[in-house]
């Protein structure tokens, strides 16, 4: 079972990123653009995500995943429960994010330098 401690320290050691609370949210940001956020009772956890391939990911674990919210649908934006994940898999879920909203060559550096994955 996962939680935002899990991943909490790890969103604040990737390069660019950082904290922020936003209407008592807690959220990771590169810049302006939001990779991570948590509900505010932190038992879910919103993350970045290729929109044309949540569907697959949301129907392969319906128990883990869903849908963002139908303001949210535009981006690409996908739902997980915390208590559904382990630690590792919301880690790996970050990570992918955060590659999402860093230059290419910024991700390259990590995977240098994390060769087995952010653990």
């Amino acid at each position: 079972m996962a939680t935002v401690l899990d991943v909490r320290a790890l969103g604040s050691e990737l390069e660019r990123s950082y904290e922020v609370y936003v209407r008592g949210r807690l959220k990771f940001r590169v810049g302006q653009l939001v990779y991570v956020a948590f509900s505010r009772d932190e038992t879910a956890m919103e993350f970045a995500f290729p929109r044309e391939e949540r569907a697959a990911l949301v129907g392969g674990s319906p128990a883990k995943f869903r849908m963002p919210d139908d303001s949210d649908l535009r981006f690409n934006w996908v739902r997980a429960d915390l208590s559904s994940l382990d630690p590792s898999e919301a880690r790996e879920l970050v990570v992918d994010a955060w590659r999402m909203v860093v230059p290419r060559k910024v991700s390259r550096a990590y995977d240098l330098m994390h060769p087995d994955g952010p653990g």
